[in-house]
């Protein structure tokens, strides 16, 4: 097995999801970079080892059980394990979208990556994490899954988001309760809000880059044994469910 520690990132080639693959390499870990589009993968992999990250591709597309499989596969013939699983993948609907006009099939196109996805590669990587002396999992969610924050007159989380928001809701819940099967087993699990961040998933609207909106979900790999487990962040601390 590894000495260094070995963090998935799914949905790694751009974006947030680049730079928390970046900022982990840059610990001196080794990387997976899931990935569906296999191009963007290698272009991903070769800039992160151009400086000086220790990262290998991992063909991943979360809505496919199959390829899912097959990266849990690739990681034990290689690694033996899996530290820090990252599941940073996901994609939005329109913005405003009121729920009145959505198509049922976009419903359950964003269900199945956002929320399905992430109950995929977890369960698939379950057996490499419990391998690990300190594992942890990140789900990056968002401010907008907070029905807390979203039942506050004042807060302004950019209109109604009647298909992309409740996704990340789901996702802060099932959380939870993975929180709660995982208790005393030493995996630490949370949910990150990296902030508005210019990606293409909002049209680069975002008032923060990647590199910033990444630094949450790299403070949740890197918690130390006994830590939070269960909770939403965001760079200031707990956020609200």
């Amino acid at each position: 097995m590894s000495e260094k520690t070995i963090a998935l990132v799914t949905g790694a080639n751009k974006g947030i999801g680049y730079e928390i693959a970046a900022g982990l390499g840059a610990l001196g870990w080794s990387i997976g970079v899931g990935a569906r589009d296999g191009e963007r993968m290698a272009e991903a992999v070769a800039k992160l080892r151009a400086a000086g990250t220790d990262a290998f591709a991992v063909p991943l597309d979360v809505t496919d059980d199959a390829s899912v499989d097959a990266a849990a596969r690739l990681i034990e013939e290689r690694t033996g394990r899996l530290d820090v699983l990252v599941n940073n993948a996901g994609i939005a609907g329109g913005w405003p979208e009121a729920p009145s006009t959505l198509d049922p099939a976009t419903v359950r196109r964003l269900v199945e990556t956002n929320v399905i996805g992430v109950i995929r590669v977890t369960n698939a990587m379950l057996p490499l994490l419990r391998r690990s002396a300190h594992p942890r999992i990140v789900n990056q969610s968002s401010h907008v899954g907070s029905l807390t924050l979203q039942t506050i007159p004042e807060v302004d989380l950019g209109g109604i988001s009647g298909g992309y928001a409740p996704t990340k809701t789901y996702l802060n819940a099932v959380t939870i309760q993975y929180a709660k099967e995982l208790s005393g087993t030493g995996i630490l699990i949370n949910n990150a809000c990296p902030g508005y961040v210019a990606t293409d998933l909002n049209g680069f609207s975002g008032t923060q880059t990647p590199e910033q909106g990444a630094a949450i979900a790299i403070h949740l790999a890197t918690l130390p044994d006994g830590g939070p487990t269960g909770q939403l962040f965001d760079d200031n601390g707990v956020v609200p469910w």
